[in-house]
């Protein structure tokens, strides 16, 4: 068993939060030729590429598959934003019932492991080295440390207890968009004593962990930083796409002289897949079926080729 050594080349998984209006869409659309699925119209005024507007929580699935399965069409994924993502979710899930419906507790876990799709699906988009952001707005909610007296106010996702927690540990780089607000003494005597003003405040980005937000980075960037693509750039590089499975697929079809629809109607014949589906479209996993078993496959679909006709067995 090889031991190896080193950084590994990856695209970056990137969760942008922070409270509405702060421009975490304009800090997104300034990563590497991004491109956004918009699930609240919020780039509406925005010179940003994007995909349909998902109507449903399939949609979203189905714009995720094509983004991996069509590496050269961005080079950062944009799911803008996860929250309004979710409720398309639960929508899915519990229609109009919520998700309080299904009893105590049960539709937070059945919203999680709904949820975890969709992470599994972004993780194929990091696999074709494609980079993600996805942003999320903020809520301020009041927490209680069970070992300590009192309670304080702190920034949260604004996503449900038991999917906050999964976004989390999927990201690389929590980054928390907020105010930095500055004070200025405006009399002379200091600040213990004097009198002081607030003066504006510039918008930054949190880089690491504070009782009162999440955050955290494996880049090792300080924080806070000024809320700028030009922060973070050095840890967002160029990675390297491998060839999209179906390119292979293609490649033994055309060398087999074999039309596409051929191999397509095989599959639908068999059950692989709706013989609907084009091959582009198919699965890496049903791909790496086809190619394993191509011989007996270019047999049965140059048979239907001359005889112009389906097998069914």
């Amino acid at each position: 068993m090889e031991i190896t050594r080193g950084v590994i080349p990856s695209a970056t998984k990137t969760l942008i939060y922070g409270s509405e209006g702060i421009g975490k869409s304009t800090l997104a659309s300034q990563f590497p030729n991004p491109v956004f699925i918009d699930t609240e119209g919020s780039t509406k005024q925005m010179d940003v590429a994007r995909l349909p507007v998902p109507e449903t929580w399939q949609d979203i699935l189905d714009e995720v598959k094509y983004v991996y399965q069509n590496p050269d069409c961005c080079d950062t994924l944009v799911i803008d934003t996860a929250d309004w993502a979710e409720m398309k979710c639960v929508k899915k899930l519990f229609g109009d019932a919520g998700i309080e419906s299904p009893g105590y507790g049960k539709g937070y876990v059945m919203l999680a492991e709904e949820f975890q799709k969709l992470l599994s699906e972004l993780d194929k988009v990091i696999a074709a080295g494609i980079h993600i952001v996805l942003t999320a707005h903020a809520q301020m909610r009041k927490f209680e440390q069970p070992d300590e007296m009192g309670a304080y106010d702190r920034w949260e996702l604004k996503l449900q207890k038991k999917t906050a927690p999964l976004v989390k540990e999927w990201a690389d780089m929590i980054l928390f968009c907020n105010y930095k607000t500055i004070v200025v003494n405006v009399d002379g005597q200091g600040a213990a004593k004097g009198r002081n003003k607030v003066q504006g405040g510039e918008r930054v980005m949190y880089t690491t962990h504070h009782n009162c937000w999440d955050a955290k980075n494996r880049y090792g960037l300080e924080s806070p930083l000024p809320m700028k693509f030009e922060s973070i750039s050095s840890v967002i590089g160029n990675v390297p796409k491998p060839e999209p499975k179906w390119k292979e697929l293609e490649r033994k079809i055309n060398e087999s002289n074999l039309d596409p629809w051929v191999i397509e109607n095989l599959a639908g014949a068999k059950g692989w897949e709706a013989s609907t589906t084009e091959y582009k479209d198919y699965s890496n996993e049903l791909i790496d079926f086809i190619l394993a078993n191509w011989e007996e496959v270019k047999k049965q679909a140059i048979e239907t080729q001359n005889k112009e006709e389906i097998p069914f067995n």
